[in-house]
């Protein structure tokens, strides 16, 4: 497991645009963090590093929003309104989770794969091939530690 400070929103939005340029289709990233701790401007850096044009939103009442453009389709989710696992594969969501076409950026991904602590691997829940697992705490209301495992990306340095 690794570790990166962001000492601002913008170094959040930065360290994903950098991923963004780097992460391969196929990759699905969970993101772990209280509201509020940047898991959405994360993602807006990961659009702009994939080269998507569109402003990204939180996804909160739709479940889903897709972007296209740039390398490759972007696919953001957001699982908080959902009970837990049972209810993330009842609301067919497994083509974005398993095996998908483009990247997958799942915020709330305790709603899929239940708690897990920095460094903790899911068991039982299903997960594709190329998992990013990234925890965000934010300490105060700029600064951001983004601690992450790579699990087949090969990518994130």
């Amino acid at each position: 497991m690794d570790t990166i400070i962001s000492k601002t929103p913008e170094q959040t939005y930065q360290i994903g645009r950098q991923w963004g340029q780097r992460i391969p289709q196929g990759t699905v990233i969970a993101l772990f963090g209280d509201v509020g701790a940047g898991k959405t401007v994360l993602t807006s850096g990961l659009a702009a590093g994939l080269g998507v044009q569109d402003p990204v939103r939180s996804p909160t009442f739709t479940l889903v929003h897709e972007y296209h453009g740039g390398r490759g389709p972007l696919f953001h989710l957001d699982l908080y309104r959902l009970d837990g696992p049972d209810a993330v594969w009842q609301a067919g969501l497994e083509p974005y989770l398993i095996e998908p076409t483009g990247v997958t950026v799942v915020e709330w991904a305790d709603r899929w794969f239940g708690p897990l602590n920095p460094g903790q691997l899911p068991e039982q829940a299903p997960r594709p091939r190329r998992l990013l697992l990234v925890w965000i705490e934010s300490p105060n209301p700029e600064e951001r530690i983004l601690h992450y495992e790579d699990l087949g990306v090969g990518m994130v340095q």
